[in-house]
């Protein structure tokens, strides 16, 4: 294996069947991440984004071809990919530190260790100080960076977060890819991120990949080499959000005409 093929989707297809018919999601779709690499898909609604992520979190199952981490091919879901959902789905009873222990609890993880696992990873996400807090007490962001430090606590190889901020409010939005950010750049994790939004795409990714849909497949994979920290308002940021942005709406108008 070498560092461009850390993960590997080959030639994947999947097949629903919706309604007693068969509903292609993705055809022949081959992708490739490095490790550390940080790249975010963008497309419209129903172009495959995240059944493709489903697939290598081991959720989904391709109907051809075959996803692949460092040279293991994916089967089933494993503490080597933390996930982190658009709904948090925290235990309502649970404390934050509770939670994120959750996961280590299950899997057996000794109760001292499982504790200061689940203090690192809170403290990673800035929300140690609030371990004893219940959901109830918690913003919603405050919230995301639980379930944030629930997917970290297993010290996961790959991050995969599938439109985790869509629900967050502009403000709280905005800080939590700043602290995206930070932890990227703390751990060196390879991070699989799906969003409708392609400015939240171009200021966090290495790169970004644009979804055709009807069915799904990679159309482009773009490059972003702007500098950390990225500025919104700057002419090439500008430039290549328009094109992204123009590529998604064709995608988007094409969806609509086959409709």
């Amino acid at each position: 294996m070498t560092a461009e093929h850390f993960i590997t989707f080959d030639r994947v297809s999947k097949t629903y069947e919706v309604r007693g018919r068969a509903a292609q999601a993705l055809r022949e779709t081959s992708l490739e991440i490095t490790e550390g690499e940080f790249v975010c898909i963008v497309g419209p609604s129903g172009c495959g984004k995240t059944t493709l992520l489903n697939m290598l979190a081991g959720f989904v199952s391709p109907s051809s071809g075959s996803v692949s981490i460092a040279g293991r091919r994916v089967t089933e879901p494993g503490p080597d990919r933390g996930v982190v959902f658009q709904e948090v789905g925290l235990f309502s009873w649970l404390t934050a530190l509770r939670n994120v222990e959750f996961g280590l609890r299950m899997a057996g993880v000794p109760a001292a260790e499982r504790r200061r696992r689940a203090h690192e990873a809170l403290s990673l996400t800035g929300m140690d100080r609030f371990a004893d807090r219940y959901p109830n007490e918690l913003s919603g962001g405050m919230k995301q960076r639980v379930g944030l430090a629930r997917a970290l606590a297993n010290d996961p190889q790959v991050l995969l977060m599938d439109e985790p901020f869509a629900a967050l409010d502009a403000q709280s939005r905005a800080l939590m890819q700043l602290e995206v950010l930070k932890i990227w750049h703390a751990t060196g994790k390879t991070i699989l991120f799906v969003t409708h939004a392609v400015d939240e795409a171009l200021l966090l990714a290495d790169r970004v990949v644009v979804m055709s849909a009807n069915p799904g497949r990679v159309k482009e994979s773009i490059r972003i080499d702007l500098p950390r920290e990225r500025d919104e308002n700057g002419p090439e940021f500008n430039r290549i959000e328009r094109h992204l942005r123009e590529m998604v709406m064709a995608e988007a108008r094409a969806v609509e005409l086959v409709a």
